[in-house]
């Protein structure tokens, strides 16, 4: 960034604490992504004990991610909880349609609010940032309807001012890949359930194992589809390596298992395989 960049970035800072403080205790929703990171940064430097980080637990969430949460509630020094959430519970959810993450953020709001009202929180917080306005995406107006707002918004950080930030304010997983939660991974009109969204929690995990750091595994009818970062595909198309991963993953009863030949993309869940 030039210097006028930085001190544009820095006068943001500053704006969104204050206006964090004049809007009184605050709950945020953080995943163990970089976005809810930030904003429970700001929101602890405005507020201090009046802050409140929530991160939601449930079949949806991969482990890694609940750990990362943890992580950096700890580092900032913000008071953190862990809640459970299951919006399997809901029909429409399970069904998997297209308007999916809509009916998972209104079951996981729900509990967001029960756990504000309880804190007497005065607002709820969300890391909705301006690249997310790019897509069209359910669960944001699911949001929207709960009475969330958007800090990052206030100020229009993208994604990579959010990280350059993150860095500043050494949060610890500022270059974290970004995440989404399990069924994402799904192609939408195959139902979903808790089994199968443990499957592939572990059928990614053995492919990180592996030294891959942006890893899905998604699937459609029985067959599964192994994306890494583009840079890291020559990597784990190559034998060996190939034939292991793809047997492992088969072992959590996918089949056919094909490694993408084009890398990680987001929003792919609905494609066919690449065989």
């Amino acid at each position: 960034m030039t210097s006028l960049e930085n001190n544009l970035v820095a006068d943001g800072e500053r704006a969104l604490v204050r206006r964090i403080a004049d809007g009184g205790p605050a709950l945020v929703a953080l995943s163990g992504g970089v976005d809810s990171a930030l904003v429970a940064s700001l929101a602890a430097e405005a507020l201090g004990s009046d802050s409140l980080a929530v991160t939601l637990v449930g079949p949806a969430v991969a482990q890694e991610e609940v750990d990362r949460a943890t992580e950096v509630a700890r580092s900032i020094g913000i008071r953190h909880q862990l809640r459970s959430s299951d919006p399997l519970a809901r029909a429409e959810y399970r069904a998997n349609a297209a308007d999916r993450c809509y009916h998972c953020r209104s079951v996981e709001t729900e509990t967001l609010r029960e756990v504000g009202a309880a804190e007497r929180v005065r607002q709820y917080l969300d890391g909705v940032q301006a690249d997310d306005l790019a897509e069209d995406r359910p669960g944001r107006r699911a949001m929207d309807e709960a009475g969330f707002v958007h800090p990052l918004l206030w100020v229009g950080w993208g994604k990579a001012t959010v990280r350059s930030v993150a860095r500043s304010r050494r949060l610890p997983n500022w270059a974290t890949p970004s995440n989404a939660c399990l069924a994402s991974r799904v192609a939408h009109g195959d139902p979903i359930d808790a089994e199968l969204l443990r499957r592939i929690e572990a059928a990614e995990s053995v492919v990180r194992a592996e030294g891959f750091r942006q890893v899905r595994v998604r699937v459609r009818g029985g067959a599964a589809r192994i994306e890494v970062d583009p840079d890291e595909v020559a990597r784990l198309a190559a034998e060996p390596l190939a034939g292991v991963v793809r047997e492992r993953v088969g072992a959590f009863g996918f089949a056919p298992v094909a490694i993408d030949p084009r890398g990680y993309g987001a929003g792919r869940s609905a494609l066919p395989v690449v065989r």
